[in-house]
């Protein structure tokens, strides 16, 4: 059979209802809480960096009791930073880049970072995915944060056909509305865990499945 032609003005919605159980977006969980500014959400990005939301949320919480500021991280030294966020995956090279991007903040930017992720992806450690999603979630800025779960879930829509993130980055620019350009990592990052899952995913549980190409799935959870 084939499937229907994927209307991303319907799925939207039913995916706010679908989440709307789970567990949000560390990022968007953190920015909830008052984490908000966009050199915190850089930060939390970093030690989100191959750490499930489950450790990255109270590690990044744990953090920013200490310091929420370039002027407060470099009054911490890369020991004590390392201390902070231990249980983060690669704890040992996020602790010296955090402070040295906090340093550059202060000695090369004025203290304030622009809303420019190029300025972003200037910065040791920071790539296209970390620098879209904390201007997306601090500032609302329009950026495409793809993570594995937007890729996997695009691709098994049908909606983009790509092999990598950064390819699915640029086919979602051309095609994604840009109203949903910041929401649809928020949404597809709960919904990639708990249904859209990598193996065997829960079709007959989604709300997608009449207009979901299944590209690649061989089977569903009974």
């Amino acid at each position: 059979m084939t499937a229907k032609e994927f209307d991303i003005d319907r799925a939207i919605p039913l995916l706010r209802e679908a989440v709307a159980p789970f567990p949000k977006a560390a990022m968007f969980q953190l920015a909830e809480e008052g984490f908000a500014s966009l050199y915190e959400q850089l930060v939390a990005c970093i030690i989100s960096i191959r750490t499930y939301d489950e450790v990255s949320v109270p590690v990044s919480q744990r953090l920013f009791a200490r310091a929420r500021s370039p002027e407060q991280m470099v009054g911490l030294e890369v020991e004590e930073i390392l201390a902070l966020i231990d249980g983060s995956t690669f704890a040992e090279n996020k602790a010296p880049q955090i402070r040295q991007i906090s340093q550059q903040i202060l000695s090369e930017l004025g203290g304030t970072l622009p809303a420019d992720p190029e300025v972003l992806m200037q910065f040791k450690g920071v790539g296209p995915k970390c620098a879209h999603l904390a201007m997306g979630v601090a500032l609302g800025y329009p950026c495409i944060s793809v993570d594995v779960h937007v890729h996997r879930v695009t691709n098994r829509w049908g909606y983009v056909q790509t092999k990598s993130p950064e390819k699915t980055m640029t086919a979602l620019e051309a095609k994604l509305p840009q109203p949903y350009w910041v929401e649809i990592n928020r949404l597809l990052v709960p919904f990639g865990k708990h249904i859209c899952t990598g193996n065997r995913p829960k079709c007959e549980r989604c709300p997608l499945a009449d207009m979901c190409a299944q590209v690649g799935v061989t089977t569903g959870t009974p």
